[in-house]
């Protein structure tokens, strides 16, 4: 029997146009014709939901390995299927069947009904994530429904049309048909030939006028013709040549870890109608940044519970991406584990550095910290970033031979070695550090207030996430909190940790860099260096930063933001609007990523070697164009004084994402020679 075979999508829609005139009904199979999957396996999806399950049984004290629980389901769908062979002809299983004996040989008497919903809650989510309609049938199903045809989805499969049914109205298009019908429900399917007769009787409806679309030439192509059913059979090429290379790239990730990250963005990727125009920032914040926040966020989870971290803290103005990502990833990614409680932070430097002086005072490290950022030469740049008033230190700097504009870092005209030295002396003057810590009390009060408010204190063990790169915020806030005697214990976690002034690791305050830390040597991962800046525009939020912490008159506190209304907020929300793009790009990773990941069961160790080479040629080896496109046009350093620099210091290495259009393009071997010396600079850190 010749069985009408098309290769293409819209050779196949145009036959069916033409024999559509002549029919009433149109059915269609659901998986690999109206709905793809961006995996090449279905049985994948299988491989989540049995760690699921094992995480769930260890939560109740069940000790089940994920291996072991999808070798039972294995062993119990394939009894099931047996079972049915010998009273039908096609040997189907039933989910709910199967799996309700599976969890109950598990979990006992807790293998309930509610526990088998919340299974089967999550094995449809994570299928519904890995399927999206064909956009070519979607509007060729609107059509046929505006001429009034009877339109069915019909399925051979394990799960109920119930189940099926949730795939659809995920899919959109559950208001086009007419009925979805699956052979688990009665074991009767489109392979044997004994689904149609079935639905024939069911629906009323003529064979010889009744048009089947699908993509198996037996169960879709020769039994429907046998009944007397017109039938069309795809076999499309592209979509097998999409799949393959899923295939290999899921096969190749099984031995060689670099190839693990890309089976991740293989599965990230739009597909039919999601494959849309969009703007160049969005597909960077997609493709690029986003999977790295992803395996940012993954590894704190996996940290947080090897650590036994109540509540995770996310920092800084970056870290309000960071927790926006984690909600819209993470509960999907360890849906059976317990997640440590999360709480957006408002900190920043500025509103952290008085507040760290006012039980120790103000230390030569502190200090030291100012004169970092050129722009610092001077006391009252102290001053500005301690929140201090400068007018009472005057007579302290006096004793020194010193005033507030006595120069103090070696890049400004002016300088001399002697006053430097005096000031670390005046840094030792009791008196001086007894009106430090008079001025910056306040601050700490209404700081331990808002803490308190927010249950800080409440865990022994507590994470602190944080761009970085310094750790300097952690920095100050672990020295504004240390005098209390119920401090949790601190795990910073940075995105990156450039380590340039020695962090005063203990037991109880320590950060590790989860992306790159230079005390861990990853020279690709150190690429990142390139565009630091990148990383702080990209995650940052959208409210302005914060300055201080501020006691009310009545006792209470308040959170004291930076006005927006000048020149340097009008340049914040300049770059906000420029980076809105971007940062949709990367929200919009969020469920792609934990759904990929968790099918994968990949982390960041196996991801790191991928990212490690967008790194590179993302920030190293940037085209001209995507450096224009992505870098950003302002950025606030808060920290970073007015004062211009020494001539002799004023020039400074020439980076790659600070040159001219012009440069970029026409500089012989400019990116080969900047990354020697980039090379060259970590290697003789």
């Amino acid at each position: 029997m010749n069985i009408p075979k098309y290769y293409s999508l819209s050779s196949l829609i145009r036959k069916g146009r033409e024999i559509a005139a002549t029919v009433d009904t149109v059915s269609f199979d659901l998986f690999d014709t109206l709905l793809v999957r961006r995996i090449h396996d279905p049985d994948l999806v299988k491989i989540p939901v049995a760690r699921f399950i094992a995480d769930l049984a260890r939560e109740k004290g069940f000790n089940w390995s994920q291996e072991q629980v999808q070798k039972l389901r294995d062993s119990i769908e394939c009894r099931h299927r047996e079972e049915t062979g010998e009273k039908f002809d096609d040997h189907e299983a039933c989910y709910p069947r199967y799996m309700q004996e599976m969890l109950s040989e598990i979990f006992g008497e807790d293998g309930d009904e509610a526990l088998f919903e919340r299974v089967a809650d999550y094995e449809v989510a994570m299928e519904n994530a890995m399927l999206v309609p064909r956009g070519e049938f979607m509007d060729w199903l609107r059509e046929l429904r505006q001429q009034g045809k009877k339109i069915l989805v019909v399925s051979d499969i394990y799960l109920p049309a119930m189940y099926l049914e949730k795939f659809v109205t995920h899919a959109g298009f559950l208001d086009l048909v007419d009925g979805v019908i699956s052979s688990a429900d009665t074991f009767l399917a489109k392979a044997s030939g004994k689904a149609f007769p079935l639905i024939q009787k069911q629906y009323g409806l003529d064979p010889g006028r009744w048009l089947h679309v699908g993509d198996n030439p037996v169960s879709d192509g020769l039994r429907p013709l046998e009944f007397g059913i017109q039938a069309l059979v795809l076999h499309d090429a592209s979509e097998k040549q999409r799949k393959t290379i899923g295939r290999r790239l899921f096969n190749y990730s099984k031995g060689r870890p670099f190839w693990r990250g890309r089976a991740l963005q293989q599965l990230m990727q739009p597909l039919e109608y999601e494959n849309k125009e969009r703007d160049d920032l969005y597909v960077e914040g997609y493709s690029f940044l986003g999977p790295m926040i992803g395996a940012f966020v993954q590894e704190i989870a996996e940290q947080s519970e090897k650590r036994s971290v109540g509540k995770v803290f996310f920092l800084s103005r970056e870290g309000w991406t960071f927790k926006k990502y984690w909600e819209e990833s993470i509960p999907h990614l360890f849906p059976g584990k317990t997640l440590p409680d999360i709480e957006y932070l408002y900190v920043s430097r500025m509103a952290l550095a008085g507040a760290s002086c006012a039980y120790q005072g103000l230390t030569q490290v502190s200090a030291d910290i100012v004169f970092l950022p050129s722009g610092n030469s001077d006391f009252l740049d102290v001053c500005r970033v301690f929140s201090l008033d400068p007018e009472p230190f005057t007579p302290h700097l006096a004793r020194y031979n010193l005033t507030v504009t006595t120069v103090l870092s070696h890049l400004h005209d002016g300088y001399l070695q002697k006053n430097r030295e005096l000031f670390s002396a005046l840094i030792e003057d009791d008196a001086f550090q007894q009106e430090v810590r008079r001025q910056t009390r306040p601050a700490n009060d209404a700081l331990q207030l808002y803490l308190d408010d927010i249950g800080f204190f409440d865990h022994p063990d507590v994470a602190l996430v944080d761009i970085g790169w310094l750790g300097t915020i952690q920095r100050f806030f672990y020295e504004a909190i240390a005098h209390r005697s119920d401090v949790p214990r601190c795990h910073g976690m940075l995105f990156g940790a450039t380590r340039g002034i020695p962090f005063p690791t203990s037991t109880g305050n320590s950060i590790k860099g989860i992306i790159y830390d230079k005390n861990r040597f990853d020279f690709a991962a150190s690429s990142i260096l390139y565009a630091r800046d990148l990383f702080e525009e990209a995650c940052r939020a959208p409210h302005p930063t914060l300055n201080g912490y501020k006691l009310k008159e009545d006792g209470g506190y308040e959170l004291v933001f930076r006005h927006t209304d000048d020149e340097i907020g009008r340049a914040e929300k300049e770059q906000d609007q420029n980076y809105a793009p971007l940062q949709q790009g990367v929200f919009d990773s969020a469920r792609p990523y934990a759904a990929a990941s968790a099918l994968l069961g990949y982390s960041l160790t196996d991801y790191q070697p991928w990212l490690n080479y967008l790194l590179v040629t993302k920030l190293a080896f940037a085209k001209t164009k995507e450096i224009c496109n992505i870098r950003h046009k302002h950025h606030l350093d808060d920290f970073h004084g007015i004062k211009n620099v020494a001539k002799v210091h004023a020039k400074v290495p020439r980076s790659l994402w600070n040159l001219s259009p012009f440069v970029l393009r026409c500089s012989p071997f400019l990116r080969l020679r900047l990354f020697l010396r980039h090379m060259r600079e970590r290697l003789n850190e």
